[in-house]
């Protein structure tokens, strides 16, 4: 049986130095699947975009920057560590998302409590999950591509 943690927290969505807006952003934790968090954001105007990423990125990226590829992590102030700066990159696209600590940090402390980090791979049939997923993912790749 699945588990999850779901909270909403409102995100600055940087559209450039002169323009930010609130947007709502869904954060979304699920046992059966332990080692990611998808976030949702409710743009104004356009369908919800959801991205996943691996918890532990989350994670570390409160405190420290973060992230190779689509998704980085930093904190926007190192002195103050009141803000978190959410970077995803679409090729040469790239949206930046500025939230509150405080939130991130309770969100992560619940899905702690649901999976400790460290003890994703002690769920019971996470194993042969993982492989249905992979292969799902493959196969999708294949008649897309």
């Amino acid at each position: 049986m699945s588990e999850s943690v779901h909270a909403e927290v409102m995100m600055s969505f940087l559209v450039s130095e002169e323009l930010t807006f609130r947007i709502p952003v869904e954060l979304r934790y699920r046992s059966d699947d332990p080692y990611a968090v998808r976030l949702t954001f409710h743009l104004p105007g356009d369908a919800p975009v959801s991205w996943t990423f691996g918890r532990e990125l989350l994670v570390d990226g409160v405190a420290e920057p973060c992230g190779d590829g689509d998704v980085h992590i930093a904190p926007g102030d190192q002195d103050l560590l009141s803000e978190v700066l959410i970077t995803l990159q679409v090729g040469s696209d790239q949206a930046v998302f500025r939230a509150g600590i405080a939130p991130l940090i309770a969100f992560l402390d619940r899905t702690d409590k649901l999976v400790p980090l460290g003890q994703e791979r002690s769920l019971a049939g996470f194993e042969s999950l993982l492989d249905e997923t992979l292969d799902r993912i493959l196969a999708e790749e294949q008649s897309a591509g």
